[in-house]
């Protein structure tokens, strides 16, 4: 199989890679790099093509890229007080209130 044949990735692997190159061109990122980097996403919650011959072949799925973002998520504002929290709540009420007079 040569290098960058993707014959030993399941049809819902190549969806996956799809779905995440097109968020990233969305997002500004050259076709090739984001094709790239769609593939590495797939291959670190993978561990390769699920086909027969392929590496990741047997092997659990962990999906950690999709697992990541959710397990740093709150420790900021659990380390304040409530003060401090309610304080940011209401600035952060009044920039979207003057961003959307500006807006309009």
């Amino acid at each position: 199989m040569a290098q960058g044949d993707k014959a030993k990735y399941t049809a819902k692997q190549k969806r996956k890679a799809e779905h995440i190159a097109e968020s990233y061109e969305a997002r500004g990122v050259p076709e090739p790099e984001a094709e790239a980097r769609a593939w590495a996403t797939v291959n670190k919650d993978d561990g390769g093509g699920k086909k027969p011959g392929g590496s990741g072949r047997g092997k659990a799925t962990g999906h950690p890229a999709a697992h990541k973002g959710g397990a740093t998520g709150g420790k900021a504002s659990a380390s304040r007080t409530p003060e401090q929290r309610s304080a940011s709540a209401k600035k952060a009420a009044a920039t979207r209130k003057a961003n959307a007079a500006a807006s309009a």
